[in-house]
């Protein structure tokens, strides 16, 4: 099971940019796809982001397409999303996992284990 170290969060403005990392501590990630989640409190924990560990592909939940950008840099064992155009629904905590796929075109997780996470507060 991979754990994982969210960094990133912060304070931004609506409209405003924000990149997050996710990275390892003596675990490469070649291989694993990688999801980028975020939760509300009392709301239950959505999939934003996902890329694949063979080609790299990406798949995005609509409420964040054309906005946010997920990547990888194996060397690094860091995956990045980058946020742009932030709007007042996109504050949460964001987390990464592993063991993700893809089901009615929404992006899940197997795994058990979240880190941290780290906040992200939108707000003028």
């Amino acid at each position: 099971q991979v754990h994982f170290m969210e960094s990133g969060g912060g304070l931004v403005q609506p409209g405003g940019s924000i990149r997050l990392s996710c990275t390892t501590s003596g675990q490469t990630l070649d291989r694993y796809a990688i999801g980028w989640f975020r939760q509300v409190p009392g709301k239950e924990r959505e999939g934003v982001a996902s890329i694949s560990g063979t080609d790299g592909s990406t798949v995005y939940a609509n409420s964040v397409k054309g906005r946010f950008t997920i990547s990888r840099d194996n060397g690094k064992s860091t995956v990045y999303l980058q946020m742009n155009s932030l709007k007042p629904e996109d504050p949460a905590v964001y987390y990464c996992a592993t063991d993700i796929y893809i089901q009615g075109g929404r992006i899940v997780t197997e795994s058990d284990y979240w880190g941290q996470g780290t906040q992200v507060t939108v707000s003028s």
